[in-house]
């Protein structure tokens, strides 16, 4: 099991048969009275020196306490997002106990502990001869008030749905080709109410998907398209994802050097994170109809590959002079926005490892966002509530003039110029992204942009819930989305 089973118990702590027991603690003040039952922990804490601080871990020994003991700070007036991160750095840390009740001695709030739980508490089956102490199985969260049973789905929805991405993209290249990964896919949804259509190489080359297949015909592993459809009886509201799934990138032609190319197995982190939003809907029975379109393509060197030069026809017609094979995941989102936009959705949404100057421009934790005005605050608001970092960016009119090309409808980058690299990303899909009728005034369908390249792993410490490596960055904020449109 990748991520602990998360129960609720009205019982305090003590009272648990787990082998140990994780406290999440406020900031500690000086001669703060002892929680009923827990004589002398303060003093206890105070002799180690925990404070209480936020991201704090600790394991102490409790007088009258046989149960192994350990606090998790969630700082000064602790939040839901400041108890989730608390629980989850407290699983993530207290290893080799099989079941480890939790308890907050501030406000109680059972979903934030356990949703932190559960994602802090995952771990990959690796691939070493002799693995780390392994995190608990099961974790019992006591709360003041029996949480919902929408709640308890949602949670393990949710915390499935992140483990799915970490586990496909933590998966070597190897064992993960584009065919791999559409297998996984259609393993991902089996007993659901999801229908799921694979397009090989064959089917896409006679549906007219010239950029999958651009950027596919290097690899001696073809491409996929895995559409899938999770649409419930009485749905108002359909939402379409498309990701973008490049199970290894070389580069193609134009070679990434060494060091940029370690990791690259994380590319096709986009189109697992829709792949698990969808899966978390279908268990969730969100009303909402959603869709999600997997673009999976190995961008390998050959002398089958796509040429810096070349110009490939995307689905919907428009033909694209590839200057950089390097900027191959929008070619492969082109077909997959053009596909989805056929279907005149309410919404469209793509996630994508697009860009390396995202992170220049942002950092490793926020998710750059780009898109319609309205389609946009909705998922700021959505990661708001979830406290997934994002932030905003444009989509520049002065820019458009950039996507030219002298022989074809669009070139795919410009070289030489790296400014607003995410910008001139973010413009090119747009183009792809259909009318909402056939008027020529029509406007687009309403659309979001989310470029993870700098969120999707966490190359630098842990922190809160989150673990070095994959992180399933924006999966909750879609949930999230995609949950209250279709309460409205």
């Amino acid at each position: 099991m990748p991520f602990p089973s998360v129960a609720y118990t009205s019982a305090p702590s003590l009272e648990s048969d787990a082998d140990a027991i994780l406290l999440i603690v406020p900031t500690v003040s000086e001669g703060a009275a002892d929680p009923d039952g827990w004589s002398g922990l303060f003093a206890a804490l105070s002799a180690v020196g925990f404070t209480g601080a936020s991201g704090s871990f600790q394991r102490v020994h409790v007088p009258g306490v046989s149960t192994p003991v350990a606090v998790a700070g969630a700082g000064t007036d602790p939040s839901e997002a400041a108890l989730r991160d608390a629980a989850g750095t407290g699983l993530r840390q207290l290893t080799g106990f099989a079941h480890v009740a939790v308890q907050s001695l501030v406000a109680s709030a059972w979903k934030p502990l356990a949703e932190g739980a559960a994602l802090g508490g995952y771990r990959f089956a690796d691939y070493k001869k002799k693995s780390a102490k392994p995190r608990a199985t099961q974790v019992t969260v006591t709360g003041t008030d029996a949480p919902s049973g929408a709640d308890v789905a949602a949670v393990a929805a949710v915390s499935g749905a992140v483990a799915l991405v970490k586990d496909l993209v933590t998966t070597p290249a190897e064992w993960l080709g584009p065919a791999d990964f559409a297998d996984a896919a259609v393993e991902a949804v089996k007993g659901l109410p999801v229908e799921v259509e694979v397009l090989d190489e064959n089917a896409l080359r006679e549906g007219g998907y010239g950029g999958i297949l651009g950027v596919g015909q290097g690899s001696d592993r073809p491409p996929r398209m895995v559409r899938l459809d999770y649409a419930p009886a009485g749905a108002e509201r359909h939402v379409a994802l498309v990701g973008k799934g490049i199970t290894f990138d070389t580069g193609g032609l134009s070679l990434k050097p060494p060091a940029s190319m370690v990791g690259m197995k994380y590319d096709m982190c986009g189109a697992a994170t829709v792949l698990a939003v969808l899966k978390a809907a279908a268990e969730m029975e969100l009303p909402v109809k959603v869709s999600a379109w997997l673009c999976i393509a190995d961008n390998m060197p050959s002398g089958r590959a796509t040429r810096p030069g070349d110009v490939l026809r995307t689905l919907d017609g428009t033909t694209v002079e590839v200057l950089n094979t390097d900027a191959e995941g929008r070619l492969v989102l082109a077909d997959g926005l053009a596909a989805a936009s056929r279907e005149n959705p309410d919404l469209i949404v793509d996630v994508a490892t697009l860009t390396g100057a995202i992170t220049v421009a942002l950092g490793n934790r926020h998710t750059g966002v780009m898109g319609e005005e309205a389609a946009v605050a909705e998922y700021l608001a959505a990661s708001a509530r979830t406290a997934e970092l994002a932030w905003q960016l444009p989509l520049p009119d002065h820019m458009v003039d950039d996507l030219d090309s002298p022989i074809a409808d669009l070139q795919n980058a410009k070289i030489g110029d790296p400014a607003g690299g995410s910008l001139f990303a973010g413009l090119f899909l747009r183009h792809f992204v259909g009318r909402v009728s056939d008027a020529a005034d029509a406007p687009r369908i309403p659309w979001v942009h989310l470029d993870i390249a700098g969120v999707g792993m966490n190359k630098a410490a842990p922190f809160g819930y989150t673990d070095k490596g994959v992180t399933g960055a924006t999966v909750r904020s879609l949930v999230e989305m995609i949950s209250a449109g279709g309460a409205r």
